[in-house]
């Protein structure tokens, strides 16, 4: 298995600590964050690091298939260092992204649904991503009234 510097040296693209940093934070992180996010998380430890380095580094590495690009829905894209196919959940609350692991994304895969799909629309299909939307737990209880009210019957 090649490493993320043997990859990106292959593809002569420059190997420098705030391109490692950037997928660094995608690596170690299941928040699915936006660019924003990524800049606030590396600037304690990179001072000198602008937005748009951030910006053309998360470009770079989607290019590349080292992550992909979420677009919920919510204004701004999100970065998930897993890059093979599976299903996200956003909840319409908070904004949370969270994966869903434990479901067959397999038939969605299958090169021949990929070529029924195609034949059907007219479409050459290039990737398949899949979201599901909702409200998390936290914001359930947040919204849900407070059994505070004295019994009527």
């Amino acid at each position: 298995m090649q490493t993320i510097e043997e990859l990106l040296r292959s593809k002569k693209i420059k190997v420098t600590p705030q391109r490692m940093a950037v997928y660094a934070v995608l690596k170690q992180t299941k928040e699915h964050p936006n660019v924003e996010m990524i800049y606030k998380k590396l600037k304690p430890d990179y001072p000198a690091i602008s937005l748009a380095t951030v910006y053309k580094t998360v470009d770079m590495l989607k290019r590349i298939g080292l992550i992909q690009e979420l677009n919920v829905g919510d204004g701004s894209l999100r970065f998930d260092a897993n890059a093979q196919p599976h299903a996200h959940i956003y909840c319409k609350g908070c904004g949370k992204v969270t994966d869903i692991d434990n479901f067959s994304f397999a038939q969605l895969q299958n090169q021949q649904t990929w070529e029924d799909i195609a034949a059907e629309t007219g479409f050459q299909v290039s990737a398949v991503q899949l979201y599901f939307y909702g409200l998390c737990s936290h914001c359930r209880r947040k919204n849900s009234p407070a059994d505070t009210a004295p019994d009527t019957q």
